[in-house]
């Protein structure tokens, strides 16, 4: 066995599966993969058995003296982080590290517009129009991504240099933009193009292109 597992939900469309899945592969820990289908009769309770939140990504860290169950997707990103300094999934940086966390739960609690009418689906590309609700998101988002990379990222191609839990939270959302052509210019279609080429990025996309699964409400 693995010293880890994650559970998650379709690599398709879960996007905060997506997140958790991305920091535990930067954290360079051997585990394995449990998909669990969503929206089907079975998904909640099959979910429940491994989180007593009853949602995806849920990590079981299995340990000598016992198992332990991580859920939600910045608590996970938060334990491995503890696990494995070594990794760096935080900034070394006191200021950057305090910034990367405040961005990644301004993702977390944030941009409900975006993620209601920019729904994640990797493996297709839609034609949408930018709706006035989701403008202020994109606008920020840009925004964020544009400073942290001006202030902490020239060591890098990511938001602060190297790879971060910060990353992860806005990987999904790299993948939005490409899925609705938004267009992105500059140094924002460069992080985006960085976050795309990352090997455990097209892994993922590479997961999401051969499931069986569709689910028609997140088809255009």
């Amino acid at each position: 066995m693995a010293e880890f597992t994650i559970y998650i939900g379709n690599k398709n469309y879960s996007s905060w599966s997506m997140r958790g899945w991305l920091m535990l592969k930067a954290s360079g820990a051997a585990f394995e993969e449990v998909v669990i289908p969503l929206y089907e009769p079975e998904s909640r309770p099959e979910i429940l058995r491994h989180t007593p939140s009853g949602k995806v990504p849920a990590l079981v860290h299995h340990k000598p003296g016992g198992d332990i169950p991580i859920w939600e997707s910045l608590a996970i990103g938060e334990y491995l982080a503890e696990v494995f300094p070594q990794a760096g999934l935080w900034p070394a940086d006191a200021a950057a590290r305090a910034h990367a966390r405040a961005i990644s739960h301004e993702m977390h609690a944030g941009f409900m517009p975006l993620r209601r009418h920019f729904p994640m689906n990797m493996r297709s590309r839609f034609d949408r129009a930018i709706i006035p609700e989701i403008q202020p998101d994109i606008d920020r988002i840009t925004a964020l991504w544009r400073d942290c990379r001006r202030q902490f990222g020239k060591g890098g191609d990511f938001l602060f240099g190297r790879f971060s839990i910060a990353d992860a939270m806005y990987a999904p959302v790299v993948s939005r933009f490409r899925t609705f052509k938004l267009p992105l210019e500059g140094e924002i279609e460069a992080y985006a193009a960085a976050v795309t080429a990352w090997p455990a990025y097209q892994e993922w996309l590479a997961g999401a292109r051969d499931e069986p699964w569709v689910i028609e409400q997140w088809e255009f």
